[in-house]
């Protein structure tokens, strides 16, 4: 074994927990005094910190120290209703186990996450809640030794930092733009958002492409503007450089329900009949979408059920023994398509 890591500096408890075949908590337990796990385990992951020249993190081992009672949850947005029902029902799991959320904004922007997880980690969470909008790679270095349960919502990353709740917001685009040619569009655009570098956004507009491609169609039909998230104000500005750039246009895949409220709300405006002339669809069923007139064809994903699963997940975790946490926890949430008065067959 070696003493050194090609191309680090210093070597990390996710490095010492990696040779080692088990989860940076285990790791962290062996590295206790009064350690609760048994005494070939420790003493065979001893043996590998001191192989590795491994020296504990000080506020990586402060976590352990002290319960906060707090559980760290950063989200992108706090006026989002479907963000609000999440931390509703994220917090009466939690208060079942005697724990409280602290929250953080930060506004999808991945330098202000990196921000809110130093300071929060300054603060001993018992459990880190992130929305995947994607990571920098310093919060990512500031999560790799921190030994408590850190959580990704809203989405499956391909590559998460540990456990996950959520569901592939590429697939679920996917799939809704499938049934749409299955229905018998052909000329289909995506309005996305502007600079959506590693977002739920950007997951969808993959999977836009990917089932354009798959049945032969423009897979660039897209129009991408402002920044996340697309409001009602930005769905409405899109449609005369759609109907500019996209005359031909049978269907408008929106980002969200508020642009595809903001693009049905304007096309009706300038005289054009949805879903006769151009049908509109968006994504995440927001009370907008049931409640317009026509009421806008989504993505059907239930909020309150991610603030519950990832309750319940945090409550196991930090009750279980190290033997059934070395390897991630994966929940995952199935989105449906559902078709409403905005679209109907051509």
């Amino acid at each position: 074994m070696t003493n050194k890591i090609p191309g680090r500096t210093h070597v990390t408890m996710r490095d010492v927990a990696k040779a080692a075949g088990v989860s940076r908590m285990t790791v962290s337990r062996a590295l206790k005094k009064n350690s609760p796990i048994s005494k070939e385990t420790r003493d065979y992951i001893l043996q590998v910190v001191k192989q590795m020249n491994y020296v504990p993190d000080q506020m990586a081992g402060s976590l352990t120290t002290k319960k906060s009672g707090f559980v760290a949850v950063l989200l992108p947005s706090l006026n989002n209703l479907h963000f609000a029902l999440t931390v509703q029902s994220l917090t009466e799991e939690l208060e079942k186990v005697g724990l409280q959320l602290l929250l953080g904004h930060t506004d999808y922007s991945a330098e202000r996450e990196e921000q809110l997880v130093e300071t929060m980690l300054r603060r001993r969470p018992e459990a880190i809640v992130l929305s995947y909008d994607g990571h920098t790679q310093r919060t990512l270095d500031l999560l790799a030794d921190v030994s408590v349960p850190i959580v990704e919502i809203w989405e499956k990353p391909k590559h998460p930092i540990a456990h996950t709740v959520g569901f592939s917001n590429s697939k679920a685009a996917y799939d809704m733009t499938k049934a749409l040619i299955e229905r018998g569009f052909k000329n289909i655009v995506f309005l996305g958002e502007g600079q959506d570098d590693w977002t739920r956004g950007a997951a969808r507009r993959d999977g836009f492409e990917q089932a354009m491609r798959s049945a032969g169609l423009d897979s660039k039909a897209q129009i991408m503007l402002g920044t996340p998230p697309l409001t009602i104000e930005n769905g409405a500005a899109a449609v005369d450089v759609i109907l500019e750039q996209y005359p031909q246009v049978e269907c408008v895949f929106c980002v969200s329900d508020m642009a595809a409220f903001g693009v049905q709300s304007r096309l009706l405006q300038i005289g054009k009949s949805v879903p006769e002339d151009i049908s509109v669809v968006g994504f995440g069923n927001f009370e907008v979408s049931r409640f317009s007139s026509p009421s806008i064809s989504t993505v059907v994903v239930d909020p309150t059920e991610i603030g519950r699963q990832t309750g319940k997940l945090i409550s196991r975790l930090l009750d279980e023994d190290e033997s059934s946490t070395d390897s991630p926890c994966h929940v995952t949430l199935t989105p449906r398509v559902e078709f409403r008065e905005s679209c109907k067959p051509l």
